[in-house]
């Protein structure tokens, strides 16, 4: 009951001084020894309403429960909760696709963003890790057109350089492959056993398993080839074709391991890769293993007798002939580029400009070989057609290909003895030619 008469008491008397300041009313609500004073009010003051809700609205907030049974409750604002990660993980996606995201479309998702600055704060930091950058708005969208066109620039050339820069790609390729083959367990032997006997039925999804849990080994032996001209993804690719083959050829009934059959099956295929590969012009398989014997053997002879071993001490060594391990070296050696620069101060310089070319001859040996060959048309046009083509064939002037007395004679159908005759007939012919002086010289 004391409550009630209170609410009517200050109803009352703000109905009355409606006109009034609010701290005046206020301090009259406070004291409760004006209560026949706000019946006389009411009777006069009745009927005006529209001040009576003003000064509600604006009533100390000590009297605001008192209204509260005729208005909705608000929620606090420290009740507002955090966007969803859902849509977090949205806004992240759409960032991934363009380079960045903008202001406005983080102040959009983060729409009461000092209710729960720790969750944006970890929002940025996920950004930053990820590497994507948050716009700056400025006017309209993006800004103006040359603030616009310097961030379309911009995007566009980091997403040329993340397209075409792959130093770095190897590196993390390698770490994706090796962490997600790091979550398949290994097999026991038993294991290996049942899905081997599901292979032999067609069962890709065993054969599926087993390659998928023998990864980690394929790894572990290409690592002890790298430095061989081919890089560790190569290898790793290559080594996994051996262990395809592995999985088809392997028989579970003679009781090995499939990861000890597998070995030989992989080193084998990265050696093949090797072998075809890394080298400017391929050597046979079998002619690498021997390189590689070679090669181990002048090794340990260079640190036992503390200088280069000669081929007759290791053709000793290996137990074969000193032509071979001559043969041995000579293919062994890297092909160099004719185009490598040769000295410090010369950079002009290639090793082409050293290298005698032997296959071609010589611009004054060309020049007098082309004299003689002139020289020569002219004496033996003197002679019959038939001496011509005699003398053309047997000496090649014509193709550089000389003929036998028999292969001449099957072409003039007569016998080796009557070409030898007329060929001799035709060389005494020339000796006595006026212009034979001319030949001395050659």
């Amino acid at each position: 009951m004391p409550k009630k008469v209170t609410s009517k008491k200050v109803v009352s008397k703000k109905n009355a001084v409606a006109k009034k300041p609010a701290k005046k009313v206020v301090k009259k609500s406070s004291k409760p020894v004006r209560k026949p004073v706000a019946k006389k009010v009411v009777s006069k003051k009745a009927p005006v309403k529209k001040p009576a809700k003003k000064v509600v609205k604006k009533s100390s907030p000590k009297k605001t429960t008192v209204k509260s049974s005729t208005h909705s409750v608000r929620p606090k604002r420290d009740q507002v909760p955090p966007p969803s990660q859902e849509t977090i993980d949205m806004l992240i996606k759409k960032g991934q696709q363009r380079g960045f995201v903008t202001e406005t479309e983080v102040l959009y998702v983060f729409s009461n963003l000092e209710e729960y600055i720790v969750a944006y704060e970890d929002f940025l930091d996920r950004m930053d890790g990820i590497g994507i950058g948050v716009i700056e708005m400025k006017e309209g969208i993006i800004g103006q057109q040359e603030d616009r066109e310097k961030l379309l620039d911009q995007i566009r050339l980091s997403k040329e350089k993340k397209r075409f820069d792959l130093t770095d790609i190897s590196a993390d390729s390698i770490q994706m492959y090796l962490r997600e083959i790091g979550k398949i367990p290994l097999l026991t032997a038993e294991e290996e056993v049942a899905l081997a006997k599901r292979k032999e039925r067609n069962d890709r999804e065993a054969e599926k398993r087993l390659i998928e849990a023998n990864l980690r080994l394929v790894v572990s032996i290409a690592k002890k080839f790298v430095g061989k001209q081919l890089s560790l993804l190569d290898l790793i690719q290559e080594g996994n074709i051996g262990l395809f083959r592995a999985v088809k050829k392997f028989e579970y009934r003679k009781g090995y391991k499939f990861s000890t059959y597998a070995t030989w099956w992989i080193r084998q295929a990265i050696t093949r890769a090797l072998a075809d590969q890394s080298r400017t012009i391929r050597i046979p398989v079998h002619m690498v293993e021997t390189i590689n014997r070679f090669q181990q053997i002048e090794r340990q002879l260079i640190q036992d007798l503390g200088r280069e071993p000669l081929p007759e001490e290791i053709a000793a060594e290996m137990g074969e002939e000193v032509d071979k391990v001559r043969h041995i070296i000579q293919i062994s050696q890297d092909t160099v580029s004719l185009e490598t620069s040769v000295g410090e101060d010369d950079e002009d310089s290639t090793l082409v400009d050293f290298v005698e070319d032997v296959k071609n001859v010589a611009p004054n040996r060309a020049a007098a070989l082309q004299l003689l060959k002139d020289y020569v048309r002219d004496i033996i046009k003197d002679l019959s057609p038939r001496e011509q083509k005699i003398l053309e064939m047997r000496f090649g002037l014509l193709d550089g290909v000389s003929h036998t007395l028999e292969e001449v004679g099957q072409e003039f159908d007569v016998t080796r003895e009557r070409i030898r005759q007329i060929e001799a007939k035709a060389l005494e012919r020339i000796k006595d030619h006026p212009s034979i002086v001319k030949l001395r010289d050659y």
